[in-house]
């Protein structure tokens, strides 16, 4: 006797079709258009031109500093947020008075809004008037008072700061349920053995916590090179181009109604986050230990 169902399969069709049209159709159609000079100015006649908008866009000393940036932005936010992240953990993992109340307090920022956080932060570091110039001043450290978002040698790494100010609660919580699922039955066992506190680290804690690893450092890489949300509220990608990264380039150039040459930026974008989050995470994998 067939069991009736209590949702029929149609009910999904849907968001299958939400989903096909608002997502799958401009994947695809960004694909085939990022191979055109699609402009605004010829919406309805964009011609074919091949690897062209590929070739001219590594001939472009914006789009090389745009990449370079993101490069740096990712791979040097990820480092502390995984080591920021794990201090906390291991911090709050102890005995520590309050512990819950402040895991509470160093996850908050990831539940706020990027924009938001933007805003926020952009009051903090504003040469005029800004919260941490003023506190400079108070300490008498005026020597010390800076345009931080105006000056190209400080702005990216004001923007370094809030990514790992705000994603490094959120790391210091995975690794914390990692640290949770550790079995206390091996340090008692190493402990007996006559191990150190550090050789307990080293050989148990940090090859039994690599599942956390691979997704902390996989998600923040990821998050890193898609940064865009900071940089469009602190900076625009200035001063000049300074901190421009490839999403806001790419939205820059968007903007500009160059349609073809940003959508081969956004290709260009996808395929290396798919070849380096897959890099990474196989690598990543290859590490963990059974529990």
């Amino acid at each position: 006797m067939k069991t009736k169902k209590f949702y029929p399969n149609y009910f999904t069709f849907p968001a299958v079709i939400l989903f096909i049209v608002f997502y799958c159709v401009p994947i695809i159609a960004g694909f085939f258009m990022s191979f055109t000079d699609w402009h605004i100015k010829r919406l309805l006649t964009p011609k074919f031109v091949g690897f062209k908008n590929f070739v001219r866009l590594f001939g472009d000393e914006h789009f090389i500093l745009a990449l370079k940036n993101t490069v740096l932005f990712a791979v040097v936010t990820t480092i502390g947020i995984v080591i920021f992240g794990l201090l906390l953990a291991l911090l709050l993992n102890s005995a520590v008075k309050g512990k819950a109340f402040f895991r509470t307090i160093f996850y908050l920022p990831a539940v706020l809004s990027l924009i938001v956080i933007g805003i926020m932060f952009k009051a903090v570091f504003k040469m005029d008037g800004g919260v941490l110039n003023n506190i400079l001043m108070a300490l008498g450290l005026q020597n010390l008072v800076n345009d931080w978002l105006g000056n190209p040698k400080t702005a990216m790494m004001c923007i370094v700061f809030v990514q790992i100010w705000k994603w490094s609660g959120f790391a210091m919580a995975i690794y914390l349920a990692g640290l949770q699922g550790i079995s206390t039955d091996y340090y008692e066992a190493a402990m007996l053995d006559g191990a150190t506190a550090l050789q307990k680290f080293r050989n148990i804690t940090l090859p039994l916590l690599m599942p956390a690893f691979t997704v902390v450092i996989t998600m923040n890489t990821i998050g890193g090179f898609k940064v865009f949300e900071q940089v469009y509220v602190m900076t625009n990608g200035g001063p000049g181009f300074s901190t421009q990264v490839l999403s806001t380039y790419i939205y820059s150039e968007f903007s500009k109604g160059s349609l073809g040459r940003s959508s081969a930026m956004s290709l260009l974008l996808f395929l290396m986050i798919s070849i380096i989050a897959v890099v990474l995470n196989t690598a990543l994998r290859k590490r963990e230990v059974e529990m």
